[in-house]
């Protein structure tokens, strides 16, 4: 992977986390009164605080006469994490220990507060004596919620209100619709929102995770095939009760709101992923985020597919097929919109997965995941101190920068999307600015007790911006204040507002 310097120099390539401290880890439990406080607005904002807020907010108003979109954040987690617990199908389960402690230590310290696992926390194969809606290891699943919860983080975990094993003992062939997904080691049928059997079975296993497990809410990978799209392979247990075309899920939504109120019921998050780039169409609220970026092989197209998705988007662009000249571009693609780019971390992610005697793989040559898998498993053989992948969407070799520019540019983002900022992404016509903005550059605006701009130079030759008043980079907060930022060719700069 080629690397390069992202950003520009000078008052732009200082280092960045200036901008905010990310607090130590609480000696509280996630239940006390401390993690249940309300938000720094109610909570601790003085009237020159509100007063700072309402005034930037005011400036804003007045000054950016067109944008994408405008959106007020709230109950926003931008520091997401999919934690690797394991390999599955594996030769012994995982079971979380002393090393587990420690990574979640660093992931905390790192400015990550909502944890999810993945498939592998579930027995999908029936290896262990378990089944797909339930933990591979219950004792040691049930210690590794409670290493999250001490340290103040959310735990969400893998669920999918449509994929299911075909060969699962409890799997029924009328509840599914269309062709099978079969990759790897599973061959999931496409179960139909629309069929009361598979809701029936679905819904109170959900329900029990919730509720035995103490988890504060699921990921949900919809595993979705829209009821009477291929009217050659309908499911035997459907009931059209909804409308249904390419721009509305009717089915889908119907259960996916049910899914919602039941998860919000419990102060719990959801988190959905329909495929690639896509989102669930309906204008319900039936998710807090969705992740996007599967199958993505290029950042540029991956924006401009999801740069008007409702918040919260969460971007994974697929690095097991993706190319990236450096880390920073991740969040050149994310943050003018208010995206933050998903860590992978966890234990490392072997690929051993790929390897287990007694399993039925696809050969190589016809399966892309049984042959990145293994590939990642030579790899580790051959270098078992690293560097590592994390997950099915990286790359490998493991990209050593990838956590520690996480790091980097979440300190800054962090104060961009804090409670009660309103939010002007993709401005349009605008008096913050000397002139028009340069071709191919973004300009986004984050007003709360401080105002910030975010500038994207999204072409290959330099541009220069010219604001209205003066800010200071927020990578380098001791430089003075500028009116001028020139940016290099594919590069992202925050500055905040001076005075």
């Amino acid at each position: 992977m080629h690397r390069r310097d992202f950003l520009t120099t000078g008052a732009l390539a200082a280092a960045a986390g200036a901008a905010t401290s990310i607090p130590t880890r609480p000696a509280t439990a996630a239940g006390s009164d401390a993690a249940r406080s309300a938000s720094p607005i109610l909570a601790s904002y003085t009237a020159a605080d509100h007063r700072r807020r309402l005034e930037n907010i005011g400036l804003c108003r007045r000054a950016i006469r067109t944008c994408l979109r405008k959106h007020l954040v709230t109950s926003y987690l931008p520091g997401q994490c999919c934690y690797n617990l394991g390999e599955y199908p594996c030769r012994k389960p995982w079971d979380p220990d002393a090393w587990d402690e420690q990574e979640l230590d660093r992931l905390y310290e790192h400015g990550i507060r909502l944890i999810q696992v993945h498939e592998e926390w579930n027995d999908s194969q029936r290896l262990f004596g378990g089944h797909k809606l339930a933990p591979l290891n219950p004792a040691g699943f049930r210690r590794f919620v409670e290493m999250v919860h001490r340290r103040g983080m959310k735990l969400l975990v893998y669920v999918s209100s449509g994929y299911f094993q075909r060969t699962d003992p409890d799997f029924r062939p009328e509840w599914a619709i269309g062709s099978d997904l079969v990759e790897i080691y599973f061959d999931y049928a496409h179960c139909s929102p629309a069929s009361p059997g598979w809701r029936a079975y679905f819904l109170p296993r959900l329900v029990r995770i919730l509720d035995e497990y103490g988890v504060d809410g699921i990921y949900n990978d919809l595993g979705y095939a829209q009821p009477g799209s291929d009217p050659r392979l309908p499911s035997k247990d459907e009931v059209a009760a909804f409308d249904e075309s390419e721009t509305h899920d009717g089915a889908l939504a119907d259960l996916l709101s049910l899914i919602y109120e039941e998860v919000k019921r419990r102060g719990g998050i959801v988190k959905v992923h329909r495929g690639g780039a896509t989102r669930p169409q309906t204008d319900l609220k039936v998710y807090d985020y969705l992740w996007v970026g599967e199958g993505g092989r290029s950042g540029d197209r991956l924006r401009e597919a999801v740069k008007d998705h409702p918040p919260y988007v969460v971007p994974c662009l697929d690095m097991s097929r993706a190319t990236v000249e450096s880390e920073d571009e991740l969040y050149l693609h994310a943050i003018p919109y208010l995206q933050f780019p998903l860590l992978l971390a966890g234990r490392p992610f072997t690929g051993e997965r790929a390897a287990i005697p007694g399993i039925n793989y696809p050969p190589e040559e016809k399966c892309f995941w049984t042959r990145h898998c293994r590939a990642i498993w030579k790899h580790y053989q051959a270098n078992p101190n690293g560097p590592h992948s994390y997950g099915w969407w990286d790359s490998v070799p493991g990209r050593p920068e990838a956590r520690p520019t996480h790091a980097r540019w979440l300190k800054q983002y962090l104060p961009l999307a804090e409670e009660g900022t309103w939010a002007w992404l993709e401005i349009g016509q605008s008096s913050l600015f000397a002139g028009p903005l340069p071709k191919d550059v973004v300009a986004s605006a984050f007003a709360n007790r401080d105002l910030y701009l975010v500038l994207a130079n999204y072409g290959r030759s330099p541009a220069e911006i010219a604001t209205t008043d003066a800010y200071v980079a927020v990578g380098n907060p001791s430089a003075p204040p500028e009116k001028v930022w020139n940016l290099a060719p594919r590069s992202l700069a925050i500055v905040r507002r001076s005075g």
